[in-house]
């Protein structure tokens, strides 16, 4: 434990020219007389540590007592900033490890670049979580993380959609952050699958296993794949529609995204009156209801005939409303 609060309270005296005994032991979170004793142990054990006395006196290191990461400029420092995802870090219990890296990369950073932290802080800042979305982590993803970055097999609990629980031997490759929930992809039985982080509920590493990691697996490959095949599974059902010009415009931003540019795409030219018929993809004939609802007199349903009954009797229900003031 002092051993690295040594190494700490160098790595911050190499990041600024000269701090006072109060602000180290705040910083180290010790008592200023702790932070004496540990600066005597360091002039003792070699490290050049100099106590300037007085009023505006505090603590430095003499002799150029620092490594410089000459070849970084501005921006690159600060790019360097905001590789790192705060929230993230905290929830696969690195944000240590995090801090401890950012400190030494301060302490090695030239003068003129000490303030690339902060600058990058104050202007960048990744808020992953979706809104209404719960922000507490999964409890056990620090355990999985652990084994993604040690290439250890685990054997997991996992609660699948019906409730029930399974037990599977998982290889973690690696962790992904999707709209505040995170996924483990592993191999399992030779091929790779994805589980959600917060369905586990027994997670044990085999001890001193490892398994060999295919070089050939990538990640943000793999997940693009994925991803574009999960969404496109959701997309069970389909609607005809009639659109006007600005019922065209519209609909990419009302619904999935990829499928109204697709349903857009494959329409046959305007008709006489400018509108477009167009088949289109969705996730149920629910969704489509809520979602194309919004479309409102730019948007006509043709097919199928349930869904197309049920925005008659929505419309039927607005004329009676909106028809009391007439």
């Amino acid at each position: 434990m002092r051993a690295a609060r040594l190494i700490k309270l160098v790595l911050l005296l190499q990041s600024r020219p000269l701090m006072t005994g109060a602000e180290l032991a705040r910083r180290l979170e010790v008592s200023e007389r702790t932070v004496a004793r540990d600066v005597l142990a360091l002039s003792e054990a070699g490290v050049p540590v100099y106590a300037d006395r007085g009023r505006s006196g505090g603590y430095r290191l003499v002799g150029g007592y620092r490594t410089r990461l000459t070849g970084l400029g501005r921006t690159e420092a600060e790019a360097l900033f905001l590789s790192g995802v705060p929230s993230a870090l905290q929830a696969m219990g690195l944000a240590d490890a995090a801090s401890a890296a950012r400190l030494k990369v301060s302490a090695a950073l030239l003068p003129e670049l000490r303030d690339a932290p902060s600058t990058a802080a104050q202007r960048f800042h990744l808020d992953a979580p979706g809104w209404w979305q719960p922000a507490a982590p999964p409890p056990l993803l620090p355990a999985v993380a652990d084994a993604v970055w040690d290439d250890r097999p685990v054997t997991v609990r996992y609660r699948r959609r019906d409730g029930a629980e399974v037990e599977r031997v998982l290889e973690p490759y690696g962790l992904v952050l999707k709209a505040g929930t995170w996924y483990v992809v592993a191999r399992v039985d030779g091929s790779f699958r994805s589980y959600r982080a917060d369905r586990f509920t027994a997670v044990t590493a085999a001890a001193g296993a490892r398994f060999r990691r295919d070089e050939s697996f990538d990640l943000p490959a793999f997940w693009d794949e994925h991803a574009a095949l999960f969404a496109r599974s959701l997309l069970r059902d389909r609607v005809v529609l009639r659109l006007t010009p600005a019922g065209a415009r519209r609909l990419p931003h009302l619904v999935d995204r990829r499928s109204g540019e697709e349903a857009l795409a494959a329409a046959d030219p305007p008709d006489a009156d400018g509108c477009v018929t167009v088949t289109l993809a969705v996730e149920g004939l629910d969704v489509a209801y809520e979602q194309l609802l919004a479309l409102g007199p730019e948007g006509e349903v043709l097919e199928p005939v349930g869904l197309r009954e049920r925005f008659v009797a929505a419309v039927g229900r607005m004329v009676r409303l909106y028809g009391r003031g007439s």
